[in-house]
C-alpha cells in the first residue's frame, strides 16, 4: 500500500539563541509556538529550534489554551499546532491569519493536500495525517493463536480470550478520559454505527439507535480495561502499551513510533497495527480521519508572521522527515511508510472509508456537549437515553447562543 492512498483519503522546550548546523539560516526574531505534545510535534519544533530565537510549548491541553492565548493582543504565541478538530475555535474568533502570501513566498514546495483552505483562503498548512486505529501485541496474538479482530464483536471475543489467559494486566486500553477524549471515542464508534451528529437544519441527532448502540458497545469494552479508564488519555494508553500492561487499543497513529522507542518501551517490535474495527458490517471503520498542521496568529506583526512561517517550513522539511520518519504519517516529501503506519493506511483506504472529522462550529459544540454529559452514563448516574438527551439539550442551548440554530 502506498501513502498516496492515505493522502487522498482524507512541557516547555527552550531553544538556543544560536542557529545550529541543521538550519539553513539564522532566525533573528523571537518566535513562540503552542502545540500538542506528541512525538511528531517534538520533532518539528526541535527542527525549528535549530534556527535560533524559538521557544516551543508542547502541551496536551493546548486545545483549551489556544483560543484565549491567540485572542490576546498581541497574541501570546505566534505559531499554533492544530488539527481539523481544534482549528474551529480559532477560525470562529478570527484569531489566525490567511497564509496565501506566505505560501507564495516560502511554500512553493508544499503539496495541494497540505494547503487547508477555508472560504477559499489558506488558513493552515498540514504536515501529517492521523487517525485512531487498532494497535495490538502481535506476540500475544501469536502465542494464543488469535486472529486480528475486524469488528468490535470480534474484538470483545479476543479480549475475553486474552483476559482468560492472563497475558497482560488488561486486554484493552482506550482514550476515554472524561471530556474531549471520551467524546472522541463516542464519535468514532457513532460513525461506525452509521450515526450523524445533526440533521440538515443543525438539530442534534445523537439520542437514537446509533447513539444508544455506541454507548452500549463502549460500556461493554470497559469490562476489559483498567477501572480508571475515565482518566485515560492518549499518553496513558501509550505508556500502558510500552510497559506491557495492555494487548490492544484503538490509538492514534501518531503514537505508533513510541512503541519502538527502546529508551522507554519494553515492547519494541511487538506492537503491530491494523484497520480500526467495524462497529457494523458494511459501514466505515469506527473512526475519523484527521490532519495536524500549523496556523499563524493574526494579532502579531507581519514581520513576526513571516518569521514564524519561515521557521515552520524549516521544521516541516524533508530533512526533518528523514531523521524522524517513524514519528508520523507525514505529508512531507521523503516520507517512507513503515509497518507501524499500515494500520492507519488500511483504515483510510477501507471501502467505505471513515469520514474526516468535521471542522465546523456545530461539531465543536457537539463535541463539547458529549464530553460534558457522557461521563454520567459510565459512572452509572444516567441511562444511555438520559445521557444522550442531556447532550442534545446542551447542544441546542449552545447552538442557539452561537447563532447556528434558531
Amino acid at each position: 500500500m502506498k501513502i498516496k492512498a492515505l493522502m487522498l483519503a482524507g512541557a516547555m522546550v527552550l531553544a538556543s539563541g544560536t542557529a545550529w548546523a541543521g538550519c539553513g539560516y539564522q532566525n533573528e526574531i523571537p518566535i513562540k509556538s503552542l502545540s500538542a505534545g506528541f512525538e511528531a510535534w517534538k520533532s518539528v519544533t526541535d527542527a525549528m529550534a535549530e534556527c535560533g530565537n524559538f521557544e516551543a510549548e508542547l502541551d496536551q491541553e493546548f486545545r483549551t489554551k489556544q483560543p484565549a492565548a491567540f485572542a490576546a493582543s498581541p497574541s501570546l504565541y505566534h505559531l499554533g499546532g492544530v488539527s481539523n478538530g481544534t482549528i474551529t475555535p480559532l477560525i470562529n474568533e478570527g484569531t489566525i491569519r490567511p497564509l496565501d502570501d506566505l505560501v507564495e513566498k516560502y511554500g512553493a514546495h508544499l503539496k495541494p493536500n497540505q494547503l487547508i483552505r477555508i472560504d477559499g483562503k489558506i488558513m493552515a498548512v498540514a504536515m501529517m495525517v492521523n487517525t485512531q486505529h487498532l494497535m495490538y501485541r502481535a506476540d500475544i496474538f501469536d502465542e494464543l493463536g488469535l486472529e486480528v479482530p475486524g469488528t468490535y464483536d470480534e474484538l470483545l471475543e479476543v479480549a475475553a480470550a486474552i483476559q482468560e489467559a492472563g497475558a497482560v494486566d488488561y486486554p484493552l486500553g482506550a482514550t476515554m478520559q472524561s471530556g474531549w477524549n471520551l467524546a472522541q471515542d463516542f464519535n468514532n464508534m457513532f460513525v461506525g454505527y452509521g450515526g450523524t451528529w445533526y440533521d440538515d437544519a443543525g438539530n442534534p441527532s445523537v439520542n437514537n439507535e446509533a447513539g444508544i448502540r455506541t454507548l452500549e458497545m463502549m460500556k461493554a469494552l470497559t469490562a476489559y480495561m483498567d477501572p480508571e479508564y475515565l482518566s485515560s488519555d492518549s499518553t496513558y494508553v501509550q505508556q500502558q502499551f510500552q510497559q506491557g500492561k495492555i494487548a490492544m487499543a484503538n490509538l492514534w497513529a501518531s503514537r505508533g513510533g513510541a512503541m519502538d522507542d527502546a529508551s522507554e518501551s519494553t515492547v519494541v517490535g511487538k506492537v503491530e497495527g491494523a484497520a480500526a474495527p467495524l462497529a457494523a458490517e458494511g459501514n466505515p471503520p469506527a473512526t475519523t480521519l484527521w490532519w495536524d498542521g500549523i496556523v499563524i496568529a493574526r494579532n502579531i506583526t507581519d514581520e513576526e508572521a513571516e518569521a514564524a512561517f519561515r521557521l515552520a517550513m524549516e521544521g516541516m522539511d524533508t530533512e526533518m522527515v528523514a531523521e524522524h520518519n517513524d514519528d508520523a504519517i507525514w505529508l512531507v516529501d521523503g516520507y517512507q511508510p513503515t509497518r507501524l503506519a499500515q494500520g492507519a493506511i488500511a483504515t483510510a483506504i477501507h471501502n467505505p472509508p471513515p469520514p474526516a472529522y468535521p471542522s465546523t462550529t456545530q461539531m465543536g459544540l457537539m463535541h463539547s456537549a458529549l464530553g460534558n454529559q457522557l461521563p454520567g452514563f459510565f459512572t452509572g448516574e444516567r441511562s444511555a437515553e438520559e445521557a444522550l438527551a442531556a447532550v442534545e439539550a446542551e447542544y441546542v442551548t449552545a447552538a442557539k447562543e452561537a447563532g447556528v440554530l434558531k
